[in-house]
């Protein structure tokens, strides 16, 4: 039995610009909207469009992201023909290679899609923030009888260097494509998903086999554009964001809590599913106060939470502050902390006292480029101990104590990488 189309997510990639909060996770499996994580995304898209079948590239710190998807039974992915499919690297006879690029990484998975022999293969990226249906693109792909087709949708032209930049004709026919370049020639940005037809997809990938850190941005679009393959874009105009910096991921997280959230994630017909832990429901204590929030599973509330995402089993106690800020599952807020314009990953602990966020902006002095938007950003399973100032644009991961806090403060532009400090050095290298 053969399938009409199936997805390979990419999932593999290290995150290096959330600096400490993939210090020991993969990306897709970073937590977000205080509920889900990134790759509940793509996953759902997949299941509510209909693929049943999706392939699931892995390579960097897989093991949360393997516990969180398991068989697939949040998704109804459970399937005993299809469903979802861990795909980690692997050694055969000949060699053994890491995925070296994004269609590399495809390539090395041939056998897997051979399996399905299916018409259509979709390929997704893990790490976004969107709603779409597969199904309307696919479509689309097939009213043009289209070799390949890229989703795009309009960008600011003075963002448009970030983005793989696609030109077209009047019938969307894509004429021209650049990868991230420094003189967009347009404004229509990739979105890094693709619809290929099977037999075309194999054969770029089978012709540029020898190609270093191959990449469909970079070689295999050129490739089928100068073959003078059929190659279309189709504009998406609905929420998708890139959560792939610090400050794009704190943005889409409070986009949630606004007055009407551009991001609708209560939407009856379009779920997003997850793999939920069997908590209680959230207790917000009679001490407690709360303005424009979500709050997770579990969570205990005995102080004031102000516009900001808190995760499943955190607790915040009497007289802590939390505001502007993401605080994601099992970290504890002591009592008196007073915490502004965070983010907490998981299993943290903040002491009594402790204020993380404030003072004047300053550059970071380690990685200006990740530690930047007046974020302070607190890697998992860290302890920050009682009574210390921790200003913006800092970073944090270990179990901290107070020798670590000259006169009792961490300054703005400044980090404190203890126990983790090899991880987080390599992340951010």
């Amino acid at each position: 039995m053969r399938k009409e189309m199936i997805a390979m997510l990419l999932a593999g990639g290290q995150g290096s610009r959330l600096g400490v909060l993939t210090s020991n996770v993969a990306k897709p499996a970073v937590s977000f909207g205080g509920k889900y994580r990134i790759i509940d995304f793509p996953l759902s898209n997949c299941i509510n469009s209909g693929v049943d079948t999706v392939g699931v590239l892995t390579q960097y710190r897989p093991l949360r992201l393997n516990t969180h998807i398991g068989i697939g039974i949040p998704w109804d992915l459970d399937r005993n023909f299809g469903g979802v499919t861990i795909l980690p690297p692997y050694e055969s006879t000949t060699d053994t290679d890491w995925y070296t690029g994004t269609a590399n990484a495809i390539f090395q998975n041939i056998e897997y899609m051979e399996q399905y022999d299916p018409e259509y293969v979709l390929i997704l990226s893990g790490d976004h923030i969107y709603k779409m249906d597969y199904e309307v693109m696919l479509d689309y792909h097939k009213a043009n009888r289209a070799d390949l087709t890229i989703a795009v949708m309009p960008v600011p032209r003075s963002e448009a260097s970030r983005f793989g930049i696609v030109v077209t004709d009047d019938s969307r026919r894509v004429t021209f494509f650049q990868e991230k370049p420094k003189e967009p020639a347009g404004n229509l940005a990739s979105m890094g998903i693709y619809i290929f037809s099977w037999k075309v997809l194999k054969n770029a990938l089978i012709t540029l086999k020898n190609q270093s850190n191959c990449d469909f941005g970079m070689h295999v679009l050129p490739y089928l554009l100068n073959a003078g393959k059929r190659l279309f874009a189709y504009e998406f105009n609905g929420y998708w964001k890139d959560v792939g910096t610090l400050g794009s991921y704190w943005e889409a997280n409070m986009e949630l809590i606004d007055l009407v959230p551009e991001f609708n994630l209560y939407e009856e017909y379009w779920k997003i599913f997850t793999q939920a832990d069997v908590l209680p429901p959230c207790y917000l204590a009679e001490s407690s106060t709360e303005e424009r929030c979500i709050i997770g599973e579990g969570a205990e509330i005995y102080g004031t939470v102000r516009h900001s995402v808190i995760g499943p089993g955190v607790r915040i106690e009497r007289g802590a502050v939390v505001d502007g800020s993401i605080v994601m599952r099992g970290s504890c807020i002591g009592e008196n902390a007073y915490v502004e314009h965070s983010i907490l990953a998981e299993n943290v602990v903040v002491g009594k006292d402790t204020k993380i966020g404030v003072g004047e902006e300053a550059e970071n002095s380690f990685n200006p480029k990740v530690y930047a938007f007046g974020l302070a950003t607190i890697g998992e399973n860290s302890v920050i101990p009682a009574g210390v100032t921790i200003g913006k644009n800092t970073a944090v991961i270990g179990k901290t104590v107070a020798d670590d806090y000259p006169n009792g403060a961490l300054a703005s532009g400044g980090v404190i990488f203890r126990e983790n400090a090899d991880a987080a050095e390599e992340v951010d290298a």
